[in-house]
């Protein structure tokens, strides 16, 4: 293992914090570049504050390191265009043009399924025509674009497409999800629910990455779950686990997504544009390219992960519901008008 370090942007954060555990784990030195510190940072991982915006602050990061992985992202629940754009787009290409010049050897860009919005075919695969439906997805998929920008002008980077990502820690909305199932309430699901819908576990998401960082070219990799089912088919198996009491119900989707796009609007509900456009659709990858040219082979299930997350919400339900100033999925969500829905259910 090199003893350069690798740079994680946005390491204190959900996915950046468990990409710095994995690669610690491998002997790997690591870099933090991130706004705030996290609580649970080892002291042998070295920390830079500063800001993705801020080219001077960028190049002084990615000087001396041998990998990137850029986690750093404004995601659907801040519900802010003007940061998806500055921190996204801008941000990416502050990073890309300084992992350029400071001859970094690899660049992992951490994308997201909603650059392809609620697909008119699946399985997705790599060759999928892009078409992001709102103000997020089109924020990743230009820091996608810039990628193949400096790809093209030399920089080795390698996007990463990971499905919905789940696993221990994982909260933002799927805290809401997991209280109500904690109370025994019930879930929705839009129409029948029978929308097959993937989702990944952070763990094999962190193999895909450090698997990809190891292989020299630029390249893209759409990364999923191997076995997973419908929406509804998940959830059942979460209440049945649980064993709270908690159903699923079935909700008329056009009613159900025209209140969630107005109560999000209004800043009523933490769910996003993204959230009504997808909850009740399916999307699902071909994993086939990470397979076959990173050898990568996903574990978990939609429902194992489901319940090994909601497990370790449960044992640290305590510190999450009184902890200030963690990262989105790192924290818990304010449910708004969603703590009146539940009581309808």
């Amino acid at each position: 293992m090199s003893q350069t370090p690798a740079l994680i942007t946005g390491g204190s954060g959900y996915f950046g914090s468990l990409l710095r555990d994995r690669l610690r784990e491998r002997g790997q030195p690591v870099r933090v570049f991130d706004l705030v510190d996290a609580d649970d940072r080892p002291a042998d991982v070295a920390f830079i504050q500063g800001d993705i915006r801020a080219a001077p602050r960028v190049a002084e990061a990615c000087a001396g390191c041998e990998v990137v992985y850029h986690c750093v992202a404004q995601v659907p629940l801040a519900k802010d265009r003007q940061l998806f754009h500055s921190v996204n787009v801008t941000g990416t290409e502050n990073l890309l043009a300084a992992a350029s010049a400071a001859g970094v050897r690899k660049v992992i860009y951490l994308s997201s399924s909603a650059v392809f919005g609620a697909p008119k075919a699946n399985p997705v695969t790599e060759q999928t025509p892009p078409a992001p439906g709102e103000a997020y997805g089109r924020a990743k998929l230009a820091g996608e674009n810039l990628c193949h920008q400096f790809a093209q002008q030399g920089l080795d980077v390698t996007v990463i497409r990971p499905r919905t990502i789940m696993g221990h820690g994982r909260l933002g909305i799927f805290q809401i999800l997991f209280e109500w199932i904690r109370e025994g309430h019930n879930v929705p699901v839009l129409g029948r629910g029978d929308n097959v819908y993937q989702f990944v576990h952070a763990d094999d998401l962190a193999a895909a990455c450090l698997l990809a960082a190891a292989r020299p070219g630029a390249a893209v990799y759409n990364c999923g779950a191997a076995r997973f089912g419908t929406m509804r088919a998940v959830l059942e198996h979460l209440c049945a686990y649980a064993q709270t009491g908690s159903r699923v119900r079935r909700v008329p989707m056009a009613p159900a997504v025209g209140l969630m796009r107005l109560t999000s609007a209004v800043g009523l509900s933490p769910l996003g544009p993204y959230h009504a456009l997808m909850y009740g659709r399916s999307l699902y990858f071909d994993i086939t390219k990470a397979q076959t040219e990173l050898g990568w082979q996903p574990r978990w299930s939609n429902e194992e992960m489901f319940v090994h997350s909601y497990e370790w919400y449960l044992r640290h339900r305590e510190k999450i519901l009184h902890a200030h100033g963690a990262s989105h999925h790192r924290s818990a969500v304010r449910q708004g008008i969603l703590g009146l829905v539940k009581h309808l259910l």
